[in-house]
């Protein structure tokens, strides 16, 4: 219920049934508020933290041809071939490398089925 933008804690702490005296802290009732009202953005940025954390560990190999990556841009292109990023994540962080590009090379690597390679060698 506290999902809903027009209800706060008080209005369903008032409801028959709830003991609404149990938490009566105003810190408390603010966290229960905020904490119900934005479980959905919360959790979606846990998942984008995670799939982070994923791309730090996807290792790119060394003899990559980034101009035979398809859908890459040429800038990008030479970006990634002078930088030579060793994992995905090291990619993601050179200026003017796209999420879309990030994908990109996501996909060259399932096709090429070196992610496994890569999470082993990680370990």
């Amino acid at each position: 219920m506290l999902k809903r933008p027009e209800l706060v804690y008080s209005d369903v702490a008032e409801l028959p049934g709830i003991d609404g005296q149990a938490v009566n802290e105003a810190d408390v009732t603010e966290q229960v508020q905020i904490q119900a009202k934005y479980q959905g953005y919360i959790d979606r940025q846990q998942d984008e933290i995670d799939k982070l954390k994923r791309h730090e560990a996807t290792l790119l190999p060394a003899e990559i041809d980034y101009q035979r990556v398809e859908g890459l841009s040429n800038e990008i292109r030479q970006k990634l071939a002078e930088t030579r990023p060793q994992t995905l994540g090291q990619a993601a962080r050179i200026s003017g490398v796209t999420p879309a590009a990030v994908s990109i090379l996501l996909i060259h690597l399932k096709k090429r089925r070196l992610i496994e390679n890569s999470e082993v060698a990680a370990g």
